[in-house]
């Protein structure tokens, strides 16, 4: 069922992970995706895999803590597309370490990243998507780490958290403004991606985590059997199918919500 089609979308951090998976199930919908990141290798796997589906895609290089790139990518989807409808607010780093030796550096970085990407885009995607006068929908991706503390976490939970209560506070805006923009939140758990290999360059990637006899203690599914009732680490997939439902019109009536997606684990 293409509940997207003739719908343009957003969607950055898309080279990889969730965002990847984002990119091409909503393509696979119908959705026209420019899909964006800093990784362009990554990136252009990404759409030859959306075009070798059937579908419609881009890439542009975005690095979402610039504002003058935040122009020009949404300039590109009105220039491209003439419109836009949809915007994934899921580009995110994590740095993992404690408060005590978190660098001011380090702290400014997830800040940047995380809290004032997901603020870029909304605020140069909202006017774009009223523009159309038909509605959108914005969903920006949190974590259960901007639900609930994580030791070793302190400076990403707090920009998923200020995530979390910021799409509120947007989507009470947009509702005010009566333009039919929704804004949501999605909060992922332990899912299977590489920003496990990232977020200490002394980790292995999760595929030698996963093989390794006896598994290290931190790869996602030991942490995911530790915590999660289903057990098992989540699929990039399953997160992209809880935004793909947000974003069409089955949820029509679903704005400022945090939807979780976690196994269980914040049960």
């Amino acid at each position: 069922m293409r509940v997207l089609e003739g719908r343009v979308a957003i969607v950055t951090g898309a080279a990889s992970g969730i965002g990847r998976a984002t990119a091409i199930t909503l393509a696979a919908h119908g959705a026209s995706v420019l899909a964006t990141d800093i990784d362009r290798d990554g990136g252009d796997e990404t759409v030859r895999r959306i075009d070798a589906a059937g579908g419609c895609s881009r890439f542009l290089t975005h690095d979402v803590t610039s504002e003058g790139e935040w122009r020009d990518v949404v300039a590109a989807a009105l220039r491209t597309h003439g419109r836009l409808d949809i915007l994934v607010n899921n580009a995110g780093i994590a740095i993992g370490m404690p408060v005590t030796e978190t660098s001011l550096e380090a702290w400014n970085r997830q800040v940047a990243v995380n809290l004032t990407g997901t603020f870029l885009g909304c605020r140069y995607a909202i006017p774009a998507i009223r523009q159309g006068g038909r509605g959108g929908a914005i969903v920006n991706v949190s974590s259960i780490a901007g639900l609930e503390g994580a030791a070793g976490l302190a400076a990403y939970c707090a920009t998923k958290g200020g995530v979390r209560v910021f799409t509120k506070a947007v989507a009470k805006e947009c509702a005010a403004a009566r333009d039919g923009i929704r804004v949501n939140s999605v909060h992922p758990g332990i899912i299977d991606t590489p920003i496990w290999a990232r977020m200490d360059p002394g980790l292995p990637d999760v595929d030698e985590l996963r093989t390794r006899p006896g598994a290290n203690a931190l790869s996602p599914d030991v942490i995911a059997a530790r915590g999660a009732p289903l057990g098992r680490a989540g699929r990039p997939e399953e997160v992209a199918a809880a935004i793909l439902f947000l974003v069409s019109d089955a949820a029509s009536y679903i704005t400022g919500v945090e939807l979780v997606v976690d196994g269980g684990w914040t049960a």
